[in-house]
């Protein structure tokens, strides 16, 4: 990062406003060295995947538990929830839909952590305004849970608060970069590595840089 600053020189590392990112300290401490008077905003995909990890450690507890128990059809079927319960709603097969029904009947405590993961998500989804409100709710509602990953996730938040409610505010993610990063790991994939990082780059360039060279036989 500093190497990138250095790129950008001060004048117009001074002009940065917002920057978005995770939680990282050497992505924090840089900026604030850096570029003291920009706002850093917490990546919402970010702090999903914390509640998306706290929920399936919950998940791989209760597995734990009731395998050395000896209750191998529920162990089996705790196993078999974890898509169920980590993807999206609105992406869920039917079969998926089925299982977390299921599973509001047969198991409230892994229930309820689900519920705490989908209301953390459903604050990026509300009115910037409402923001401050929900989360400091989430984080009481987390700690009230007593489910012990959640807890730990409540004090990650709060430690977090200000960059998340500033990211809110500005409508700011990396949704845009990691999707290009996905698909330049794709590129890499399909290629089976490259013979240098040039060709790569002009790859990527083709492929996502809106590039559209004139090519022989075509109008």
């Amino acid at each position: 990062m500093h190497a990138f600053f250095d790129e950008l020189g001060e004048e117009r590392a001074a002009q940065l406003e917002l920057v978005s990112a995770d939680a990282a300290k050497w992505i924090s401490n840089t900026v604030k060295k850096r570029c003291p008077r920009a706002r850093l905003c917490m990546d919402p995909f970010h702090v999903v995947a914390w509640a998306t990890k706290a929920l399936d450690e919950v998940r791989r507890s209760l597995w734990n538990e009731v395998r050395l128990a000896g209750k191998k059809l529920l162990a089996k079927s705790l196993k078999g929830m974890r898509w169920a319960i980590l993807k999206n709603p609105e992406n869920l097969t039917a079969h998926q839909q089925t299982k977390l029904s299921e599973l509001e009947r047969t198991n409230r405590h892994l229930y309820r952590a689900y519920l705490l993961k989908e209301k953390l998500r459903a604050i990026f989804q509300e009115h910037p305004d409402s923001g401050p409100m929900l989360i400091d709710d989430w984080i009481a509602m987390a700690r009230r849970s007593r489910i012990a990953p959640f807890v730990k996730l409540a004090d990650t938040v709060l430690a977090s608060r200000q960059a998340i409610i500033d990211a809110l505010d500005a409508e700011l993610s990396n949704a845009r970069t990691e999707s290009a990063n996905t698909k330049i790991r794709l590129l890499i994939r399909m290629a089976f590595g490259f013979h240098s990082p040039h060709a790569l780059i002009s790859l990527a360039m083709l492929r996502l840089g809106g590039i559209c060279p004139p090519l022989p036989g075509r109008a």
